[in-house]
């Protein structure tokens, strides 16, 4: 049975986008509540339905000594928190069959990163869960490609799926969004997400930390919004540059009210 909050998004078409937002991981205790506090301030003002969003494991870095978290269960138990006192849904990413039952039963949606999203046992544990399942679109893979992807969910019995487009592989050190792969995947039947800020990272630096163009934070989103995405993901942090992970790509909290206000605007447009 799907679960009220996943209608909602689902059936959001003639209203505004829906947003899933938040840190990119959970650096301490605090923080996270202070975030989706500001969020949840922003959109319901604006009328926007918001999910938020934290990894409690940082587990795909390059270099050994990245930040990777403060401990799964801890973690976990934040997000939990923040969705229990706020009265939102929450998400998180997994990237192993054994921790997606660990991970459901703290958060209401459970994310597949995009290097993973052609892991079969991985879906497949995600879906059984019950829980809503959002599958990132792997850099090196195609938007039609997505639906076995689907397919691979809905054979728990779980429909509760959405699809995120946040950019594929060009060359060693860039990605590319191609904007055909918003109605080419709205075409399985489920909500379609632009991830703005994932998809404006730079990877594979010599450094072994991912750069990012967070100037054009804006210009993805506008475009995402026009084409007529169902939902926009973004990571926001008061102090990026300080973050302890993927700040480089990362909207700074103080300008989300005024992006989400151009975004409402763009989405009234085109109804």
């Amino acid at each position: 049975m799907e679960n009220a909050f996943f209608n909602e998004l689902k059936n959001n078409k003639k209203d505004n986008f829906f947003l899933i937002a938040g840190p990119c991981v959970v650096e301490n205790e605090e923080m996270p509540m202070e975030i989706a506090c500001r969020i949840k301030a922003i959109t319901n003002q604006l009328g926007i339905p918001f999910v938020f969003k934290a990894s409690y494991q940082k587990a795909n870095r390059s270099r050994s000594d990245s930040f990777t978290g403060i401990g799964h269960e801890k973690a976990l138990q934040i997000i939990g928190q923040v969705g229990k006192e706020l009265n939102i849904p929450v998400l998180t990413d997994i990237h192993s069959e054994e921790h997606a039952a660990m991970a459901a039963s703290f958060v209401d949606i459970l994310q597949i990163p995009a290097f993973l999203c052609r892991q079969t046992d991985l879906l497949i544990a995600a879906g059984k869960t019950g829980r809503a399942v959002n599958i990132k679109k792997g850099q090196f893979a195609s938007a039609e490609s997505m639906k076995f992807a689907v397919q691979k969910v809905l054979q728990t019995g779980n429909s509760q799926i959405m699809l995120t487009e946040r950019g594929t592989t060009f060359g060693y050190y860039d990605l590319v969004v191609d904007f055909r792969s918003i109605p080419e995947m709205q075409a399985n039947g489920v909500p379609v997400i632009v991830d703005v800020t994932h998809s404006l990272q730079l990877p594979n630096q010599s450094t072994g930390i991912t750069g990012g163009r967070p100037d054009l934070i804006e210009t993805m989103a506008r475009a995402a919004v026009a084409v007529g995405a169902d939902g926009i993901f973004l990571e926001t942090h008061p102090d990026p540059g300080n973050a302890k992970s993927d700040g480089a790509n990362m909207l700074h909290i103080d300008l989300l009210q005024d992006l989400l206000e151009k975004l409402s605007k763009i989405r009234q447009a085109i109804q």
